[in-house]
């Protein structure tokens, strides 16, 4: 059943000895085995005891590939991120395909798919801020700025996205003379006011779950006439700054349409080849129905996600059962 959005299990199985103890019910047989090739800080996010521990009683057992040895060697595996492995052995699903990853490890490709989707008859409208990018000579930036028309305030993100707490940090430039201290390769974007607050949409499959986040506020006439020069800001979104639970003006709080979201997963599912991946959105300030796409992430940090452990482990044996379908 479901409580307050996330999944509760009852287990039925059950039984009490002699004694009237509950006894734990037996494990099941191992049925899927899933390889996985993830860095030491998503294991410890992600692979925490409440997900071992359910995905062990549904049948499910996380292995990691070690990458000092064949993968051939390795296994057998019913899932596995590997794209070699995938090729010699087309019985195993690959998540996700690395052609596929590496779309989105670049801020100037990233948000392509979304730019040009018309989501118009889905209870809102969805596009991207108008961006630049930058990938040499800080002289430059000033007149990149003033061919590509944008407005400031700009927000400076780095081009490539790798993992790193430094990819994800931003800076707001307020004014033309300081842009030339920022450091390229970047993306600039223009600042859309929305409320301060972020919507992170969790895609696993076909699941969609989202939640908010406080962001950077909102930007007025006043702060852009007293304030001057670039200031930088750490990862906006995290775990600390959840806003589901604040507070909010319900103007600003209230969720995007479902039907805009489902549309939305499924197009970029389509175009983007992926299964695993978050989207953050805002919504334009004093508008109900106006959303901005500013970032798509690979393989979020799913342990935010409340419920990620059941709508992960879930997701896996639905791959298995399709697959077992189309057979």
């Amino acid at each position: 059943m479901r409580l307050n959005g996330e999944i509760s299990y009852r287990n039925e199985e059950e039984k009490e000895d002699e004694m009237g103890s509950v006894l734990p019910p037996p494990l099941p047989q191992q049925k899927l085995v899933v390889g996985y090739a993830l860095t030491s800080k998503k294991v410890k996010s992600f692979l925490q005891p409440k997900l071992e521990g359910l995905a062990r009683k549904k049948g499910i057992l996380f292995v990691a590939i070690d990458p000092s040895r064949p993968l051939s060697e390795q296994g057998p595996f019913d899932i596995v991120l590997h794209k070699d492995y995938g090729r010699k052995h087309p019985e195993v699903t690959v998540l996700d395909p690395p052609d596929a990853i590496q779309h989105l490890r670049n801020r100037q490709s990233m948000l392509e798919g979304v730019a040009d989707l018309n989501l118009s008859d889905c209870h809102g409208k969805v596009g991207v801020p108008r961006q630049v990018v930058i990938t040499k000579d800080p002289s430059s930036i000033l007149d990149a700025v003033t061919r590509a028309g944008l407005t400031l305030p700009l927000v400076a993100k780095p081009l490539v996205v790798d993992g790193s707490a430094k990819s994800h940090e931003l800076s707001l430039a307020y004014d033309r003379f300081s842009l030339s201290k920022l450091d390229p390769p970047l993306v600039l974007q223009e600042f859309v006011n929305h409320g301060g607050v972020l919507f992170k949409v969790y895609i696993v499959g076909e699941t969609i779950k989202v939640v908010r986040r406080f962001s950077l506020p909102d930007v007025n006439k006043c702060n852009l006439l007293n304030n001057a020069g670039v200031f930088r800001f750490p990862r906006v979104s995290c775990a600390a700054a959840s806003a589901d639970d604040a507070d909010l003006d319900p103007a600003v709080a209230e969720l995007p349409p479902r039907p805009l979201l489902e549309r939305l997963a499924r197009e970029l599912h389509r175009r983007l080849g992926l299964r695993l991946f978050n989207i953050d959105m805002i919504r334009e300030h004093e508008t109900r129905d106006r959303f901005y796409v500013i970032d798509i992430n690979y393989f979020p940090g799913y342990s935010k996600m409340p419920g990620y452990e059941h709508i992960f482990t879930d997701f896996l044996l639905s791959l298995v059962q399709s697959k077992h379908k189309r057979r």
